[in-house]
């Protein structure tokens, strides 16, 4: 294992997994990465995957896997789903590199977040692992909520789904900003009716339901909503969405 200086998170880094005389090339992926201040550890396609866990639960994580297999894109797609099967490593975004001839052998149901054809411009590579970083990422701001996929922007009374805008009537938009805001926390359907629909609103607890039906048709599985029975509603916090897993 090797490392680099530090860009990104204290203690993160980029896993390099590849061929080794591919990943310790002078125009490989880990060389690129480095270039640009990176820390980079490697594995070679047959290492054990568990071990670069073990390394990291002293200290960092993996931002992302960078998978190098040259003309072999197949041993890269078995490396990948041995590194699947590491709970630690289940949600770490994925890159693929592959040399030109290779891109009509790529298999879009491989696994893989996205590909990158080599040689590329550094800059290129490290940009596309901060797309995947962004589109996984989660925050919460005074104007903005991002929960995986989704962002609820109340400065601007919008939301999206992977970048794509998703009407939602007004009351539909409120609710879902009043769970997004209290994740993690259970609410009634009598509490959510007198939260987002006020004290003096006259409809019933089904009101709830239906709102609650609408959101789940429209967001998908980028709301992770869920019921409890006989309790009312919760969205679920990064922390229950990794014990799920």
């Amino acid at each position: 294992m090797e490392g680099g200086s530090k860009v990104g998170k204290p203690g993160s880094f980029v896993l390099v997994v590849g061929h080794r005389a591919l990943v310790d090339g002078a125009e490989g992926a880990a060389a690129m990465l480095r270039q640009l201040g990176s820390e980079v550890r490697t594995l070679d396609l047959w290492d054990d995957f568990v071990a670069i866990v073990e390394q990291t639960r002293l200290g960092g994580d993996v931002r992302a896997m960078v998978f190098e297999a040259g003309e072999r894109p197949d041993l890269a797609s078995a490396a990948l789903r041995a590194a699947r099967k590491v709970p630690e490593l289940g949600e770490t975004p994925t890159i693929l590199t592959l040399p030109p001839r290779q891109i009509t052998a790529f298999d879009p149901a491989s696994g893989f977040d996205d590909f990158l054809v080599m040689p590329c411009v550094p800059a290129e590579l490290y940009a596309r692992i901060r797309s995947l970083e962004w589109s996984r990422s989660e925050f919460a701001t005074e104007e903005r909520l991002k929960i995986g996929s989704l962002v609820v922007d109340r400065a601007a009374h919008e939301v999206s789904v992977d970048g794509r805008r998703v009407t939602l009537t007004a009351k539909e938009f409120l609710l879902l900003g009043f769970l997004a805001s209290n994740r993690g926390r259970v609410f009634s359907r009598e509490t959510l009716l007198a939260r987002v629909w006020g004290s003096r609103y006259e409809g019933g607890a089904r009101t709830v339901d239906i709102h609650v039906r609408r959101l789940r048709a429209k967001l998908g599985d980028a709301l992770p909503l869920e019921t409890l029975r006989g309790a009312g509603y919760k969205l679920r916090a990064p922390s229950d969405l990794s014990k799920s897993r």
